[in-house]
């Protein structure tokens, strides 16, 4: 980690995610996360049944339900947090098998949890900075993009973590996850507990980063109006099961927001 004094990156750091990878275009290699029949148990209960979900570079896949049906359990099973008890996830063809969170960070998954987990004694700065942890050491700057897809973050370098709103911590924590120039970003919930005018900064963004078309963006939401606006893709979850899927042609809304309603 850098010194208080020293600049934010050196000159033409990298970008949020350069290029896609040489084995070719995204259409040659198909999606970049693939998840096939998952099963996940927290000991004796089973919370996820026969779960199967793809995500492609420079598509926005969104994942809906309510409180409970296990959406942040499957998430959890895609970063390494949580052990799978059957099927399989393969990222860009590779089989991730018990791979450790670490690992699958450098292989390019990025993940802003829910609740966002940022470091309130840390400072806006030094919070974007522990995104260098999966890097090697020449990629270790903030890439322009992220002050230009959230400026409040740059004028807020100095303070600390827990001094932000809570959709300036939304930000810092989506900020974050970009810092280590992910091929996934995987997003919790990030509109919960979220002003209005800091949800439609955070959707311009996500709908920037699917433009750039290097990036394979899944989105966990409840607010439907929300993702309506920027998913390709739908899957919607049950008691643990895929209940709808789709593309947002495909998708019935009424269907949809049946799901979400308690």
């Amino acid at each position: 980690m850098t010194q208080t004094g020293e600049t934010i990156a050196t000159a033409a750091p990298p970008p949020i995610a350069s290029s896609v990878p040489e084995t070719g275009s995204a259409a040659d290699i198909g999606p970049l996360l693939q998840a096939d029949k998952v099963d996940l148990y927290y000991g004796a209960a089973q919370a996820l049944w026969s779960v199967s979900l793809s995500a492609e570079i420079g598509k926005v896949t969104a994942l809906m339900g309510r409180n409970g049906v296990g959406k942040t359990s499957f998430l959890r099973a895609i970063v390494g947090e949580q052990p799978i008890g059957g099927g399989e996830i393969r990222f860009d063809g590779v089989p991730l098998g018990r791979m450790a969170p670490h690992e699958r960070a450098r292989l390019g998954i990025g993940y802003v949890p829910q609740g966002r987990d940022i470091f309130p004694l840390l400072t806006v700065k030094e919070n974007l900075e522990t995104g260098f942890a999966p890097l090697k050491r020449g990629e270790r700057s903030i890439p322009p993009d992220v002050f230009e897809l959230f400026p409040v973050l740059k004028s807020m370098l100095r303070r600390r973590g827990g001094d932000l709103s809570g959709g300036q911590q939304q930000q810092l924590a989506i900020a974050r996850a970009l810092v280590t120039r992910p091929r996934l970003l995987v997003l919790d919930e990030p509109t919960e507990g979220i002003q209005p005018s800091i949800i439609k900064d955070i959707g311009r963004a996500i709908s920037w980063l699917r433009s750039q078309g290097t990036i394979a963006i899944l989105l966990v939401e409840q607010y439907f109006d929300f993702v309506h606006e920027l998913a390709d893709t739908f899957a919607v979850m049950d008691r643990g099961q895929i209940v709808l899927s789709g593309s947002r042609e495909e998708l019935d809304p009424d269907k949809v927001r049946r799901h979400l309603t308690v």
